[in-house]
């Protein structure tokens, strides 16, 4: 069977910026080996597969090459901009089914706006368990490293500046005694997501990174899940002084990505954070499977 698919490069209005992202169109009925495959196969972090839904829009899955997983930002900003693109919707509201519920979200163009799910807090995480697993020592990290979702879950990470941000290295060792402090079921859930309170660039306010483990590619150029995660994060604590900001992710990388983020909500109660970010599609084809 034939399945058209586009990929797009999310929080990105060029092409090579942001992270990019295979969208299969009215493929969400595909098995989850073929799915996975498909991720393999394109050497990308994630995939998603569209289809139709009785309590939303659209239904979307997102897979690693591992598995599925409920939600993931950077795929959901490419989804809705090849949708776009096609025609198969049009500028305004709509709602995405996902394994983390309904997700809102507003398009106009190539622009898509998400709003994440209330922040959910979890545990702290001991600065000398999380520094060894990105090669860092644990004065390199400013505050308590959490694990906080808003849809995926993701340990936020705060360093003490840009220098130690580029000099972060995962360390895959150090990383599986992290995975078994937090008893992840797997090393592809809640790594920590690292961040700095500067931009890249003069227009940027914070500035992060995502070290992944096998068979993820070694670095996510762009991750809005966790930007999310990190915005309820720095928010609940004080950290930032208003609830809007851009934040900044992949320049590193050569591959520059941007979201515009607001989070809903007083710091003591957070109903959801809103990210907003551009799609480019780079390319558009058909799989045969």
């Amino acid at each position: 069977m034939a399945f058209s698919f586009d990929w797009v490069d999310a929080f990105s209005s060029r092409p090579f910026g942001g992270n990019g992202c295979a969208v299969l169109h009215d493929a969400a009925h595909l098995d989850d080996e073929t799915c996975m495959n498909v991720v393999r196969e394109t050497s990308l972090v994630e995939c998603t597969f569209t289809g139709p839904s009785d309590v939303a829009d659209i239904r979307v899955r997102y897979f690693l090459a591992s598995r599925e997983i409920p939600f993931a930002g950077h795929p959901t900003v490419a989804t809705v901009a090849a949708m776009r693109r096609r025609g198969l919707i049009e500028d305004g509201p709509l709602t995405l089914e996902t394994l983390a519920g309904i997700v809102p979200v507003t398009v106009k163009g190539d622009a898509v706006s998400m709003v994440q799910i209330a922040p959910e807090f979890g545990r702290d995480v001991p600065a000398e368990i999380v520094a060894p697993a990105i090669g860092l020592a644990p004065a390199d990290i400013l505050h308590p490293p959490q694990i906080v979702s808003t849809g995926l879950p993701f340990c936020i990470t705060v360093l003490s500046s840009r220098d130690a941000l580029t000099r972060a290295a995962l360390n895959t060792d150090a990383l599986a005694d992290y995975f078994n402090e937090i008893e992840a079921p797997s090393t592809d859930a809640m790594e920590p997501f690292l961040v700095t309170l500067e931009g890249a660039t003069e227009d940027g306010d914070t500035c992060a990174r995502l070290l992944l483990a096998p068979p993820s590619p070694a670095e996510d150029p762009f991750t809005g899940s966790a930007t999310g995660a990190m915005a309820a994060y720095l928010w609940a604590r004080g950290l930032i002084d208003a609830p809007r900001f851009v934040a900044e992710q992949g320049h590193g990388m050569g591959r520059p990505g941007r979201a515009d983020v607001e989070v809903l909500g007083p710091r003591d109660a957070i109903e959801g954070v809103r990210v907003s970010g551009r799609g480019y599609v780079l390319m558009s084809g058909e799989f045969h499977l």
